[in-house]
């Protein structure tokens, strides 16, 4: 009896297939039970960093009131010189190779800014410079971005909002500073790179 013999081979084979399968589909399960506790507490651990930046940016906004209040905006060579006393301190070692730019030809703290969304909201300097910078496609002044965060919602609580998007910039690894007060992304999405 070849055939009996061959098919209790079989069984046997196919009971050996299924019990390594459920172990293997239990140790599944347990690996994304852990899996989802990691994103978890990741998620958590973002959430704690980016409070955190908020509280060192509200912290640097105030400490970085040296410009008089009466001013709209401060200008290209009071945003350089708040950059490098934040460098001389210390906090960041990049160099400022950048020649001045002629005050007139900034872009303008705008006054008139009507919140349009609440995108921002939540958000940091960098993130939601990050999203602007890849929505423009192309570098922006902190004027402009300032104008920008504005309409999305963005709540500065500093004296010069425009030297805490500077500094904020400046000491982040994702952002280029290509002119006086005008960041880039380090890296531009492989789409856009043409």
């Amino acid at each position: 009896m070849p055939d009996d013999n061959l098919l209790a081979t079989l069984e046997q084979s196919l009971r050996q297939t299924r019990a390594t399968r459920n172990r293997l589909a239990a140790r599944l399960a347990d690996l994304e039970l852990e899996a989802e506790k990691l994103r978890t507490e990741l998620g958590e651990m973002d959430a704690i960093a980016t409070q955190t930046e908020a509280a060192m940016f509200r912290i640097l906004s105030s400490v970085l009131n040296s410009v008089p209040s009466h001013q709209q905006s401060p200008s290209d060579a009071e945003i350089e010189v708040a950059l490098r006393r934040d460098d001389f301190h210390g906090r960041n070692n990049r160099p400022q190779p950048y020649q001045t730019v002629p005050r007139s030809t900034l872009p303008p703290v705008r006054t008139d800014v009507e919140v349009t969304s609440e995108r921002f909201l939540d958000r940091t300097i960098p993130q939601a410079t990050a999203l602007l910078l890849r929505e423009s496609g192309a570098p922006l002044h902190v004027n402009e971005i300032y104008n920008r965060l504005l309409e999305g919602g963005f709540q500065f609580t500093g004296h010069n909002p425009t030297i805490s998007i500077a500094v904020s910039l400046n000491r982040n690894g994702r952002f280029r500073k290509v002119a006086p007060g005008t960041f880039d992304l380090t890296i531009r999405d492989a789409a856009q790179v043409s």
